[in-house]
């Protein structure tokens, strides 16, 4: 049969010769039939193993007729939210109503429901009761456990028992599905699918567990934030396919047992996985209503690799694709690239080529692939281990065979740049200077985040010396090299750790580059995040420390104000906050002030000489900016 969309609708059954499914996929976002698309990958692999699948996008869960339309599937249903959270795709970190949604036909929002996985699941069980339901993707994933939600501000429970689905698969969820899959065909019951790895279910019982780890439960943490901090404490450090044990939490009448993570996957299951017959692009039902932006971003983009050793305490990689990196081979990569080269709209410029980081190609350390990770310390952060393998020959190597590729024009890099593991990389010279030359055009994006040590210590990313040490290095490689190009660095605001001293400090940072932010980030509470930990508790489980949260509204704007002092709007948020920190030195007309006096305070100048100067120095400050802005294209960022 020639290359086609998967099934979604009857029609589309029947002209395969299908009277029924095997398995039913239900998604939270449109179907993009991409690698980037995490139910085109299950339903392609599933695909390949002789099971029939259609898919049911977007469904309309106000009444149960969109789930009903291709009839009950003969092994199960398969349920995820998307390629994110439902309330993240939703709502910003000031709980405020996103105005698009890129997964969504158009861009258009309000496609899905709020805590979709929850209401596709029971609206899956009003029409067949006995159906085995399994429920994947970020949603799931992130909620397994008893979690902290920040748009009600509660304890919530698992997901598994307020979706009543029988199965939970977290991670990206390639071996688990087909392992369920083939024991669903043995004619397992559901119920009786307990030994598969990477997954999560709920017991009455748990006298069948052994050498397992038990979590204070649902009713301690909703109600014990020291409890909270404990259990999360367990479940990270457990978060490991080869010393990870078996965790259970209570919630009452059932138990929530999570088995250890799935194995990460081999160079010849990464391969066969990004070989699989994509369409690579938008279901064309999505045509006339502009098609699906999220397409745009990924469409003439490869993946590398997965899994992050990086640790960003923010960052939901390490609970979702682990820390132990798992990479294609260059084979693969070249064939996939050479289809997107073949493709009608291609224009010579492949996007982008990584991961969750861009130049993480190699695991960080020889001994992961037999101990597993490290259960109390991470690779990078707060500085690199004497165990880290820092060498960037094979992805140098990647690139230049993919940049010597007929009809490829330019190799971009825009997936995140880890700076402090280039810097810790002896030979990081060759590989900055092709980078420089090759796979950026005027700028270059990373992420220090902030610069205050009370502060990435808690994010877990690296010091503000690593990261001057990076930007010399980089102005110096472009003018070695005759280029002018830029670092656009991201800040956050209102990370736990930081207070107005904190976000004063990054702010005389920002002051100091003549650097003028277009985007900030707010710190959103995800679930499942070491940072949500701290952010609700207060307190890092990790060290049992007391930690400042920014959690008033008014303070939060005063931080994101703090990084951008330069817009007139903010000028009286940074007033207060810098009055309130007791720090009106920053307040005046010298070359290190952030704002001048309110126009109706009295103020002397010392002389019209240090007016004259002050005056040139912001009109080169000016220049600067104006400058950079001309070359920073606009564009946004998420965090899951």
């Amino acid at each position: 049969m020639k290359n086609e969309f998967l099934p979604i609708s009857k029609e589309d059954m029947t002209k395969r010769g299908w009277d029924r499914l095997d398995f039913l996929f239900v998604s939270g976002d449109a179907y993009v039939d991409h690698p980037s698309f995490g139910p085109a990958i299950l339903c392609r692999l599933l695909e390949k193993y002789g099971y029939r699948v259609g898919i049911i996008s977007q469904p309309d869960w106000r009444s149960t007729l969109d789930f009903k339309k291709m009839g009950k599937p003969r092994l199960g249903v398969l349920v995820s939210a998307g390629n994110l959270d439902s309330m993240l795709n939703k709502f910003t970190a000031a709980k405020k109503f996103r105005s698009s949604d890129n997964y969504s036909p158009g861009g258009k929002a309000g496609c899905r429901p709020d805590r979709a996985t929850i209401v596709y699941c029971n609206r899956i069980r009003e029409v067949w009761k006995d159906i085995p339901i399994i429920i994947g993707g970020i949603e799931a994933s992130l909620r397994r456990f008893a979690h902290y939600d920040y748009w009600s501000n509660s304890i919530r429970r698992s997901i598994l028992i307020d979706s009543r689905a029988d199965i939970l698969i977290y991670g990206m969820g390639e071996k688990q599905l087909k392992e369920i899959a083939e024991q669903l065909q043995q004619g397992l019951n559901i119920s009786d699918i307990r030994n598969v790895q990477g997954t999560c279910y709920k017991t009455d019982s748990i006298e069948h567990l052994w050498n397992f780890i038990e979590t204070p439960g649902y009713d301690d943490v909703n109600t014990n934030k020291q409890a909270f901090s404990q259990a999360f404490k367990i479940q990270y450090q457990e978060q490991d396919a080869i010393r990870g044990k078996t965790i259970v939490q209570n919630h009452g009448e059932y138990s929530i047992v999570q088995n250890a993570p799935a194995l990460p996957l081999t160079t010849e299951e990464m391969d066969e996985i990004y070989d699989l017959p994509y369409q690579r692009t938008y279901h064309p039902i999505y045509e006339k209503s502009g098609g699906v932006p999220a397409i745009q971003e990924v469409k003439f983009s490869l993946v590398s690799h997965r899994g992050c050793f990086g640790g960003c305490s923010f960052c939901a990689i390490v609970s979702h694709q682990g820390r132990i990196i798992q990479s294609r081979s260059h084979e693969s990569i070249l064939n996939e690239a050479k289809i997107i080269i073949a493709m009608p709209d291609f224009k010579g410029y492949i996007h982008d080529i990584g991961g969750p980081t861009a130049n993480f190609r190699i695991q960080s350390c020889q001994k992961q692939s037999e101990r597993g990770t490290c259960k109390a310390k991470q690779c990078l952060a707060p500085t690199p281990c004497k165990e880290l393998m820092t060498n960037h020959t094979d992805y140098l190597t990647l690139l230049r065979t993919l940049r010597a590729l007929p009809g490829v024009k330019k190799v971009f890099i825009r997936s995140g740049l880890r700076y402090d593991y280039l810097m810790a990389d002896p030979s990081n010279e060759e590989f900055l200077r092709e980078l420089c030359e090759h796979h950026i055009s005027g700028q270059l994006k990373v992420a220090p985040e902030h610069i205050s040590p009370k502060v990435t210590n808690l994010m877990g990313k690296s010091g503000k010396g690593v990261y001057l040490k990076f930007m010399h290095a980089y102005k110096r490689v472009n003018e070695r090299i005759g280029k002018e190009q830029y670092l656009v660095p991201y800040f956050m605001s209102s990370h736990p750790g930081s207070g107005l001293k904190e976000a004063i400090e990054l702010a005389e940072f920002i002051r100091d580059l003549n650097y003028r932010p277009e985007q900030v980030q707010d710190f959103i509470p995800t679930p499942g995040s070491l940072s949500t930990c701290i952010y609700y508790t207060g307190i890092n489980p990790f060290t049992n420390e007391k930690v400042y949260v920014a959690k008033d509204i008014h303070e939060k704007k005063m931080q994101r104000g703090l990084m951008q002092y330069r817009d007139p709007k903010n000028y009286y948020l940074v007033y207060e906050a810098l009055t309130k920190a007791n720090r009106q030195d920053l307040i005046g007309y010298g070359p290190k002030c952030l704002i001048r006096p309110p126009h109706n305070t009295n103020h002397k100048q010392n002389s019209s000489t240090t007016t004259s100067k002050n005056s040139s120095s912001r009109n080169m400050h000016t220049k600067s900016t104006t400058q950079l802005k001309n070359n920073t294209k606009k564009h946004s960022r998420s965090r899951s």
